[in-house]
């Protein structure tokens, strides 16, 4: 039967939660969630499995879920509203706020020990961190001499002890870059760095000054970086791993239980949680052009020069990374997003122009102006290995999410 006025086929709708259901049943996925929009208004809700499978609790719709990296794209229009006002230019030097990147070095060659290295050509811009060309990576990558520097300087999947958005800022400075800023395309900590310039423009610490400019104008009210209050430690989600022989789910709470206290160190990289249904709003506000329900976060122009490529080609000739969030042929990246470019290249369904991102636990976000529908999916499968080195690739699940969704639009 076809949903006439969404466009959606609604056998082929429950098709994908027969399909998504399988990642459950086989042992891979604890649980999960999925909200499809279209034109504003929700087409599909649906959820499998449990919050926490241990304590046999089923997945709710209030449950709460680590974004990690899906707080990327939070934390850039949360910086682009502050463009918008006259804050800075994107052209900017990182150095002007921050002046331990002033001199920042690139790495050339050598080992971990007798590492040489070469003065930047050019500084850091402040579009650098929003589209990831700024040389700065992660050591979770495990991938390359800087990845191992980064780990010995405490970087690995996370932050050392009582590091705040300063600290570490200091600490990157005196790391070698990955590459020549502008040059290539880095998975990374650069929004960490954007974290920290949010609040040196706004005069406000960085969850401050995001409650105010997105989460709390929009109502996201459980989009919070810990779950130590407020009752929410009883419906935040576990954290499982795969195990390294079968692929089966295992639980983590060595890693998942750092979000049930307080943070010295403010992610806008990685460190929030939410709810489906606050995320939901996120994307309902992107898909209408920086508006919903009468409150408008930013301009429909800002919303288009954020989400166009900004890198002369795609991912796949331009990156450096070992971990992404997205497939790279045919995808090139905005001011925080991921932009389709050429769907028959990336050899996916979908719409030149859709814009999206996941987090690390497999979660991830769709918004498709072309076809006016957006897409949130939520679970909690981190895919670390050897203790803090992520997996290569993106998760089964979503690259079968995308063409299922889409299978089921037939108008």
């Amino acid at each position: 039967m076809t949903d006439t006025t969404m466009g959606f086929d609604r056998t082929r709708l429950d098709r994908i939660d027969h399909q998504l259901a399988r990642f459950v049943d086989d042992g891979r996925l604890a649980g999960w969630q999925l909200a499809i929009t279209r034109r504003g208004r929700i087409v599909h809700l649906s959820a499998y499995g449990h919050r926490d499978r241990e304590a046999g609790l089923p997945v709710a719709d209030d449950t709460i879920w680590r974004i990690y990296s899906m707080t990327k794209p939070i934390a850039s229009v949360a910086a682009m509203t502050l463009w918008e006002e006259g804050a800075f230019e994107l052209t900017d030097p990182v150095s002007r706020w921050l002046p331990e990147f002033a001199d920042v070095r690139v790495y050339a060659e050598g080992p971990v020990d007798d590492v040489v290295t070469v003065p930047a050509a050019e500084p850091i811009q402040v579009w650098h961190l929003l589209t990831h060309t700024s040389g700065l990576t992660a050591g979770f990558q495990h991938a390359s001499v800087v990845d191992a520097l980064y780990r010995r300087a405490g970087y690995g999947f996370g932050f050392p002890e009582g590091a705040t958005t300063a600290s570490v800022c200091d600490d990157l400075a005196r790391l070698p870059l990955l590459f020549q800023p502008g040059t290539s395309w880095g998975y990374g900590v650069s929004t960490d760095v954007l974290g920290r310039l949010i609040e040196i423009w706004s005069g406000q610490r960085l969850d401050v000054a995001i409650a105010e400019r997105v989460t709390g104008p929009l109502g996201m009210r459980d989009t919070v970086w810990h779950a130590a209050d407020d009752g929410r430690k009883e419906r935040l989600a576990a954290l499982y791993v795969p195990d390294p022989e079968s692929g089966l789910a295992v639980r983590d709470d060595a890693v998942g239980d750092r979000a049930l206290t307080p943070p010295s160190m403010l992610s806008a990289g990685g460190g929030m949680l939410s709810t489906i249904s606050d995320y939901v709003r996120f994307t309902l506000m992107l898909a209408g052009g920086g508006e919903l329900d009468g409150v408008r976060i930013l301009s429909p122009r800002t919303l288009r020069l954020m989400t166009a490529n900004h890198l002369e080609t795609d991912l796949a000739t331009l990156s450096k990374s070992a971990f992404t969030q997205t497939d790279l042929r045919g995808v090139g990246f905005g001011l925080g997003f991921a932009v389709m470019l050429d769907p028959v290249r990336s050899l996916s369904v979908g719409s030149p122009g859709e814009y999206y991102w996941g987090g690390a636990a497999g979660t991830m976000f769709a918004v498709d102006p072309v076809e006016d529908l957006t897409v949130v999916f939520m679970t909690q499968s981190l895919p670390l290995r050897g203790g803090s080195r992520l997996a290569p690739g993106t998760s089964p699940t979503r690259v079968q999410l995308r063409r299922l969704v889409y299978s089921a639009l037939v108008d």
